[in-house]
This record gives C-alpha cells, sequence and structure tokens, in this order.
C-alpha cells in the first residue's frame, strides 16, 4: 500500500493548510457553524449529496457507486475546547479562551482528505456516509446527530472513528476489541449542615468535617467494592466550602468525576456512592443530597468490525506500525453511543512521542497541544483503504 500513502502523503499540503485554517478559528460546541459551512462546501464541490444541520451544526456527505448495498459510516470531531492557547504555532487560535486541544481540527482534515481522494479516485460499490459531527467535548453531539434520525436518515452496516494519541509514535495505528473507553458520570453531593461560630463547634453540625470523611470513605468504593481486575476511577475533582476561618459554614460541596470500563461497574459505582454519601452523612448529623449526572457511556468495539479495522491497518503500514490490542483508556468519547447502535470500531493514531513544537508528544486538552500534521497523510490514506476494503465490489459479511 506504498502507493496510496504516497499519493495521499503528495497532497497533504492542501489539509495541512485546511487543518491550520480551522485551527486558527475553533468553535465550541454546537457553534461550529464556520467549521460546519467548510466541511458542507467541500464536500459538495467533490460531488457528494450533503445535509447540513444534523443534530444543529453536524453534516454528512454521502457518495454512492455501483449497485453494492453494503453501507459504511466514517465519524470526525469538530468542535474545541474552552481552553487559552499557548502552543506558540503560527497558526494558534484566534479566538480568545477556545482552542483546538484535542485534535478535532486535524481529525475533520483526515476525513476531507480521504472524501476528495474517495470522490477522485475511488474504486468501491456501495454506499458511503461521511459524518462530520459537532459537540463531542461533553456536549453529546452524537446523541443529538442520532436524535435527529442520523442512522435513520444515513443508514450504516458499520462505522468507524479515528482520534490522535500523544505519547504514541506518530502514525503509529492502536486497535482495541472490546469496552475501549470508559463511561464518565458526574455527581454534585451538598452536604447540609448548621453553621455557627468556629469558637463553638458544639452548636453546630459541620458539614465541612463531614466532606472530609466523605472524601476519603470515596476511595474505598473502587478499593474495596470493585473486583480488582476491573477499571474504575472516582475522583473528587472540586470541594467548595465555607469563606471565613472562624466560621463553619452551612453547606459543603463536592463534584465527582465516575468512570468505569464495564457497564455493570457503572451501575455499582452509582449504587455505592449514593448509599456512602447517606450513611456519611448520617453519621456526621447533618443531610446530603447526591445529584447524579450520566454522562458518555462505556466505549465498546465489537468484534468483527475491529478484526476487519485491524487487518486494513496492518495491510496499510505493515504489522510492525500496528498495535492490535492497545490497552483500553480510562478517558470517555461519544462516539459510544453510536457504537451502541451500530456495529464498529474506535482507534487510535499516534500523534508523536516528541516534546518541541511539532513533535507530538504533549497531552490533550492541555494549552500546549497541537496535532500532528504529519499524521493527515496516514490517517486519510487509511479511511480510503478501509472504505474501499468494505465496500469492497461484494462487500462484506455484514447484515443489511
Amino acid at each position: 500500500m506504498t502507493y496510496l500513502l504516497q499519493a495521499l502523503q503528495a497532497r497533504a499540503g492542501e489539509f495541512i493548510r485546511l487543518r491550520r485554517d480551522i485551527h486558527s478559528h475553533p468553535e465550541l460546541a454546537f457553534q461550529e457553524h464556520r467549521t460546519a459551512a467548510l466541511v458542507a462546501d467541500k464536500l459538495e464541490d467533490w460531488g457528494y449529496a450533503v445535509v447540513r444541520g444534523v443534530g444543529g451544526t453536524g453534516v454528512v456527505g454521502t457518495l454512492t457507486r455501483g449497485q453494492g448495498t453494503a453501507r459504511l459510516g466514517l465519524r470526525a470531531d469538530m468542535d474545541a475546547l474552552p481552553i487559552a492557547e499557548a502552543s506558540g504555532a503560527e497558526w494558534a487560535s484566534r479566538q480568545a479562551g477556545v482552542m483546538h486541544a484535542c485534535g478535532h481540527d486535524g481529525h475533520t482534515a483526515m476525513l476531507l482528505a480521504a472524501a476528495r481522494h474517495l470522490a477522485e479516485h475511488g474504486t468501491f460499490n456501495g454506499t458511503l456516509h461521511l459524518i462530520f459531527q459537532p459537540a463531542e467535548e461533553g456536549g453529546g453531539g452524537a446523541l443529538r446527530m442520532m436524535a435527529d434520525g442520523l442512522f435513520e436518515r444515513f443508514r450504516c452496516d458499520a462505522v468507524f472513528a479515528m482520534h490522535n494519541m500523544p505519547g504514541v509514535r506518530q502514525g503509529h495505528l492502536v486497535l482495541r476489541e472490546g469496552a475501549a473507553m470508559a463511561s464518565s458520570d458526574y455527581a454534585t453531593i451538598t452536604l447540609t449542615g448548621l453553621g455557627g461560630h468556629g469558637a463553638m463547634p458544639q452548636h453546630t453540625a459541620d458539614p465541612i468535617v463531614a466532606a472530609a470523611s466523605t472524601v476519603m470513605a470515596l476511595q474505598t468504593i473502587v478499593a474495596r467494592n470493585i473486583d480488582p481486575l476491573q477499571a474504575a476511577v472516582v475522583t473528587v475533582g472540586a470541594i467548595h466550602a465555607g469563606q471565613a476561618n472562624n466560621v463553619i459554614p452551612a453547606t459543603a460541596t463536592l463534584e465527582l468525576s465516575v468512570r468505569a470500563l464495564d457497564r455493570d461497574v457503572r451501575a455499582t459505582l452509582e449504587r455505592r456512592i449514593k448509599a456512602l454519601v447517606a450513611a456519611q452523612a448520617e453519621s456526621f448529623g447533618v443531610t446530603a443530597r447526591v445529584d447524579w449526572k450520566a454522562g458518555y457511556a462505556v466505549l465498546v468495539n465489537s468484534a468483527a468490525e475491529t478484526a476487519f479495522a485491524r487487518d486494513v491497518a496492518v495491510e496499510l503500514v505493515g504489522a510492525e506500525h500496528v498495535t492490535l490490542q492497545g490497552p483500553p483508556l480510562t478517558g470517555s468519547e461519544d462516539f459510544a453511543f453510536m457504537l451502541e447502535q451500530v456495529p464498529g470500531s474506535y482507534l487510535l493514531i499516534g500523534n508523536g512521542t516528541g516534546a518541541g513544537a511539532g513533535e507530538g508528544g504533549c497531552m490533550v486538552h492541555n494549552p500546549g497541544y497541537d496535532f500532528n500534521d504529519h499524521n493527515i497523510g496516514v490517517g486519510s490514506a487509511y479511511w480510503v483503504l478501509l472504505a474501499e476494503r468494505f465496500l469492497a465490489a461484494k462487500g462484506p459479511a455484514t447484515p443489511a
């Protein structure tokens, strides 16, 4: 597949410029109007049937060739994060306090590069749906597109997505069958007691002491209620209580992030957190309220589609540049919801390991992060090969 890599790398410059343009003009969840218009205009120019405004600011481009019945979906995300950029790049964000700190600009550019090649040179027999999704960063854009009839209007036999990963050498592809990314839930715990003078605590019901004990007790849930061979995270990321050193406040609030790589473990965490908080509150003579917000689901890659995606990766870059079964990640991704409705797989492409500018080692969600432009050639080539193999003359053995 050297010829395909060479072909996509040869025209990568156009899409590097496009990626940097998107990077300079980042847009938050459901505000991706400029990016969506750019994507839609490009796809229309290349001959795709384009539907705009799916789920708000989502875009779907469709290309059908031949009489094949196979239907494939490829997804890229478009939104940025509320972070002030400090990358120092010439193409750094022009929008104060907003930046592409997760590489969605690169994901969009990779899929667009593949889209043009497939429109001009692609050989396949079936229907290709390119899904450009808004609001992956906590906004639930996948759910919004699905609620707008994504998979009813654009039927897919399988759907795939790719995300860059700093700390993995540039261009290396990492796949995983099964649970690949964690669920993410959020809880706000409000402890209400009786405030009073710090010098006379016997006349109060101190929610700060209850909060301190609760923080420590929460750590025992993973240690004592979850199978040691399972993964779970309970993080207390914020505590809000009091304003003066000699005043015991009436309330204390804890903000939790809760993650799991198994649906049953996820349910256990919710049940045990609520029970433990209630018991802790009672033991300190305060009351507790737990406001639980369900976030993203566990992302589970289906077996057959992941095996297919592995074969494509090995064919494109060689076995030495592919990890067939990588470790799961405790980060979260709303592509999980798409995989609950349609079989498919989510893979990683290494962003690089170096610490210098352009070397790709800075972790995502960091002010110094930038997408590695060397990935546009290999990433787009992967999408082209996957589409052509999936939508082959007879199509894969997938249900209609």
